[in-house]
């Protein structure tokens, strides 16, 4: 049977353009498994990256919006973010939480050069592989 870094690996390989690809544990920041083949992303580059997406999906500004909407509507509080796409100069970074383990989270970081529809297509393709592996 695979494991995280296997996937995260074929993801890597399937995706023409892709750079690295990891998953990400959102209670605790910790990296669940990594594939990349840029050589200057270091653990502390890794590390950084994953308690960005972190903040992204669990900071505190993020939780606070969550908790006044859920207020608002009156409906029980719940993590509303489920996947965000970013770009910067050179790269694009796909994000996207595990449906069925909403603490998992699967990044994508690729090239400019990437399809869009491509890159999406990939990570939900790898989450029934990825779901029973993550907590």
């Amino acid at each position: 049977m695979a494991d995280i870094n296997d996937i995260c690996s074929e993801i890597v390989r399937n995706v023409d353009g892709a750079l690295g690809c990891a998953v990400v544990d959102l209670n605790s920041g910790l990296l669940l498994g990594v594939s990349h083949n840029v050589p200057y992303f270091t653990q502390s580059y890794l590390d950084a990256v994953a308690a960005a997406a972190v903040d992204m999906f669990r900071g505190r500004t993020v939780t606070a919006v969550e908790d006044m909407i859920s207020n608002m509507r009156g409906s029980p509080k719940k993590h509303m973010i489920k996947e965000v796409q970013m770009t910067t100069d050179n790269t694009m970074h796909f994000m996207i939480v595990l449906p069925d383990k909403p603490n998992s989270l699967v990044v994508l970081v690729t090239s400019k050069k990437v399809n869009l529809g491509m890159g999406w297509s990939s990570l939900r393709m790898a989450l029934p592989k990825l779901n029973p592996l993550c907590p």
